[in-house]
């Protein structure tokens, strides 16, 4: 082989080596400036794909007694938010995947949250279920007893009784931008991915509210 011939036979491999060299380098400056979430597939992300057909299709349900709810444009899963039961035994809003969950905080000095907590029981009694339920947790910082008397005095039967006397769940979604007020409820799909928010009451055992749900639930819509 002359001197010409092996410099043709080489500089097709050489061409293709500076290309594939390039390319390292392009993927390299994404994941530099991306992440390398860019490049790899986010679990998280992954999991809320559904709820992202979900939300689309709450979008135009949102009305009526229920306006104000914000669907999700793009849903993401929300973080391991814990709590404590009626016996004082931790919980975790994962506790409730595979479930469509209804998630509120409230408190007994809240005026708005006291109004629409029998509507809150109400819609419980309506459709909760192996499919959905109504998590309400109460963030009561000074007497642990008093909301429970209040469960009480109101007749709030259907409900269980939640509670985080730190009010850390409240930071935890007002430092992601989930919560700016009392009350504040969540839609959460059963894969613990956002639907919707709301930040102020509603009347949830409206028909309007139910029809949200039941969609949510995909019962209906």
């Amino acid at each position: 082989m002359t001197a010409s011939t092996d410099h043709a036979a080489r500089s097709p491999r050489r061409r293709a080596l500076v290309a594939a060299v390039a390319l390292v380098c392009a993927l390299a400056g994404i994941a530099g400036i991306y992440g390398i979430g860019a490049l790899t597939r986010n679990p998280a992300e992954a999991a809320c794909r559904p709820a992202a057909d979900t939300a689309k299709r709450l979008a135009p349900l949102a009305r009526g007694e229920v306006a104000a709810v914000a669907v999700a444009g793009v849903p993401h899963r929300l973080p391991p938010l814990t709590f404590r039961d009626a016996s004082g035994a931790e919980r975790s809003l994962a506790d409730w995947r595979g479930r469509t969950v209804l998630f509120n905080l409230w408190a007994t000095w809240c005026v708005p949250c006291r109004k629409e907590m029998p509507a809150l029981d109400a819609l419980q009694a309506r459709l909760g279920g192996k499919n959905f339920e109504v998590v309400a947790v109460n963030i009561d910082t000074r007497d642990p007893e008093k909301p429970k008397a209040w469960f009480k005095e109101v007749g709030i039967s259907r409900l269980a009784y939640y509670a985080d006397p730190q009010a850390k769940v409240f930071q935890e979604l007002k430092g992601g931008g989930q919560a700016f007020g009392m009350p504040t409820t969540l839609l959460v799909d059963p894969s613990g991915c956002e639907l919707a928010n709301l930040a102020g009451p509603a009347e949830w055992a409206s028909d309007d509210a139910v029809r949200l749900v039941e969609a949510a639930v995909g019962r209906g819509g």
